[in-house]
């Protein structure tokens, strides 16, 4: 399918700014993890195969089971007087039609091709990829001020984007009572069931209401009331709609693709607020921290999450990728022909899955571009000449140089790959001096 039919993206839109800032929180989004670059990335397939797999392990806990960052945390059960410990597990049905609504289930820019790596998919305010994941990826960054090893792999990898994603949904639900109301006291707040995640997918983009920027409160005095039903088919405005009715519309809308729905259909119940019990609770008057007064019982009817039958999803997509480099060293000469004044490195996946790979340099002179990417490796779908491998452009900022003739090193190395590779760059560069204080006679 041509690039230019794919459903835009929310960090797309015209005036869908205030819909990204708020997944995670982040105090002040000073700069992106990569800034002023932008990392690559791959691309899966046209019908999102790969990316509904990788949706279907984060629900489970089966894509990094084991990672302090990556791994599921427990979601809780009950209401605020029994709150305790429960599965690492989530509705995927909420998971997968978040994922749609932040970046039409995409991880990579709009002028990348299905099935190969190009520039990675990043929102003004820092939100990468597939879950537009914001949380974690700005400034302040790893050891020696350079990106994390975790920011590598949220902006280049979709296995690691999506878990990230599913941590933090799990974390916005496990908030409550503390920090956000509750919806379910009737049902023990349990979250297997879909419409107990109202608040949760709320906060996923931000708990806002009026006065804020963009506020997602359904009451908003700025949103028409009654309002349609958001469709999820791209007729209709999503900036006059609260984030959560935009999930729950793309959850009973599956977006179609090759004439092939992306996922069941599942008509999740809104709260009617029509109805007192929803609309004392949920009234502006009552939507102030922390939040008490807003809990709700289960909108009906109520949906089961059906919990998605797979396994070995881990080893199908994330592989046992090993970090390839195709040279040790290189040489600029800024005075040579075009090709000279730069170098190139190829990085490559000798493995299986996808490597997250991230480059580095000694010096400030050294201007390496894309700064992470993406490699395939064998059983990994590649149908385009721009992977398996990735590719490191090496220039020259002259104005940093120390002498004419320099020396320095690029690190490559890997977040799910063990090892590194570091590769020496030599710098010709014959400058023409002029003597001080003289200039050319007219």
């Amino acid at each position: 399918m041509p690039r230019l039919l794919r459903a835009l993206p929310l960090t797309l839109i015209v005036g869908a700014a205030f819909f990204l800032g708020l997944r995670g929180e982040p105090d002040v989004a000073t700069a992106c993890a990569f800034d002023p670059l932008r990392p690559a990335t791959y691309e899966a397939d046209a019908l999102r195969t790969r990316y509904l797999l990788a949706l279907d392990g984060a629900a489970t806990n089966q894509l990094l089971p084991g990672d302090g960052y990556f791994a599921l945390p427990q979601v809780e059960t009950g209401t605020r007087a029994n709150r305790a410990e429960g599965p690492r597990a989530l509705p995927v049905e909420v998971l997968r039609a978040i994922g749609w609504v932040e970046s039409s289930l995409t991880m990579a820019s709009r002028s990348t091709r299905f099935e190969s790596i190009g520039p990675a998919l990043v929102s003004f305010d820092c939100g990468h990829g597939v879950m537009q994941v914001t949380s974690g990826m700005t400034v302040p960054l790893g050891d020696g001020d350079r990106p994390s090893g975790n920011q590598t792999a949220v902006a280049t990898s979709y296995p690691h984007n999506i878990a990230r994603g599913a941590v933090i949904l799990a974390s916005k639900w496990n908030d409550a009572p503390q920090l956000r109301p509750i919806a379910g006291t009737d049902t023990g707040g349990d979250p297997a069931i879909i419409e107990n995640w109202y608040y949760a997918v709320w906060a996923y983009n931000g708990f806002t209401g009026p006065g804020s920027k963009k506020s997602n409160h359904p009451l908003e005095p700025t949103l028409s009331w009654p309002r349609a039903g958001y469709e999820c088919d791209g007729t209709q405005s999503r900036t006059r709609y609260p984030y959560q009715e935009l999930v729950w519309g793309c959850m009973a809308n599956p977006a179609v693709r090759e004439n092939q729905q992306l996922w069941a259909a599942v008509p999740a119940t809104l709260p009617d607020f029509t109805e007192p019990q929803f609309y004392e609770a949920v009234r502006l008057t009552n939507f102030a921290f922390p939040y008490r007064d807003m809990d709700i019982p289960t909108p009906r009817p109520a949906h089961q999450t059906q919990r998605p039958s797979v396994s070995n999803v881990a080893s199908l997509l994330l592989g046992n990728p090993r970090l390839g480099v195709d040279q040790s060293s290189v040489t600029i000469r800024t005075n040579g022909t075009p090709d000279q004044a730069t170098a190139r490195i190829r990085v490559s996946n000798t493995g299986t899955g996808l490597l997250s790979w991230s480059a580095s340099s000694s010096d400030g002179f050294l201007v390496v571009t894309p700064p992470a990417g993406s490699a395939v490796g064998s059983g990994v779908p590649c149908t385009s000449g721009d992977c398996p491998a990735g590719e490191i452009e090496v220039t020259i900022n002259p104005s940093l140089l120390p002498a004419s003739r320099a020396t320095a090193t690029i690190t490559i190395s890997s977040p799910n790959a063990s090892g590194s590779t570091t590769v020496r760059v030599q710098v010709f560069a014959d400058f023409e001096v002029a003597v001080p204080g003289t200039s050319r006679a007219p």
